[in-house]
């Protein structure tokens, strides 16, 4: 069966599309046929992060318009075998319809182990109204108290729609954390959003130098094994998460 994973954060900054697009590469690196289907419409970025810039010719905006298929629009990624992706339209202004997003992504079902959608940022009805229905919901918090916050008042929303099928990631953690009179550590930050822990993503400067020029995370790296973490235990298996930041 395939499966729909919603990448989705409260506010802006967090590193959602990061997130989306170092999943989709680790997923694909393990042998998972992987679909990201990006929806910040006029602020498309999943193309430099996975070295792909230049290369898009049809992006998701000609899908809406009826233009192409879904399938004709995504693009190989080079980084890795069995990643693909389906770029946000670089205007702003395209239309955007739950109902097509939902569609287009069941479509992409019947081609890939794993959808990734990777939602705009902020909290409004379109992005509850795509991601409830999602196999998997990935909400994304940084460290700061106001995106701790914003993503409690999202994971709120999802259960008062009855979508329990939510997992949290922290990003850009580091023992600076603890500075803040407010963290005490991690486990504050998981009590405080109220979903449970799916993986950790350290501040690691290889994440913005290799997604900053499309290129892959080193193997060597904290980064690569954290994701590499977090593909497996979307995929099932039960792997101890531990908290080094």
């Amino acid at each position: 069966m395939s499966k729909i994973i919603a990448v989705t954060s409260g506010k802006g900054g967090t590193g959602k599309s990061t997130i989306s697009a170092c999943l989709g590469y680790a997923l694909a690196k393990q042998g998972a046929r992987t679909l990201i289907i990006e929806l910040d419409f006029g602020l498309r970025c999943m193309d430099i992060m996975l070295g792909i810039s230049g290369r898009v010719e049809k992006d998701l905006g000609d899908v809406l318009k009826g233009d192409c298929e879904a399938y004709d629009a995504a693009i190989d990624v080079k980084l890795a075998t069995n990643l693909s992706v389906l770029c946000a339209p670089s205007d702003p202004f395209v239309q955007l319809k739950v109902e097509d997003i939902e569609k287009i992504a069941a479509d992409m079902r019947k081609y890939f182990e794993y959808v990734i959608i990777d939602t705009s940022s902020g909290i409004n009805g379109s992005v509850f109204d795509i991601v409830t229905n999602s196999d998997l919901i990935l909400v994304v918090t940084s460290i700061d108290p106001t995106s701790i916050r914003d993503a409690r008042m999202m994971s709120d929303e999802f259960y008062k729609r009855s979508n329990k099928k939510q997992r949290l990631i922290i990003n850009k953690a580091s023992k600076k954390v603890f500075d803040n009179d407010d963290i005490d550590d991690l486990d504050m930050i998981i009590d405080a959003v109220g979903v449970q822990l799916i993986g950790v993503v350290p501040e690691d400067p290889e994440i913005p130098m290799s997604t900053g020029k499309g290129a892959a995370l080193a193997s060597s790296t904290q980064a690569f094994a954290a994701f590499s973490n977090i593909a497996r235990r979307v995929k099932g298996d039960s792997i101890p998460i531990e908290i080094k930041a």
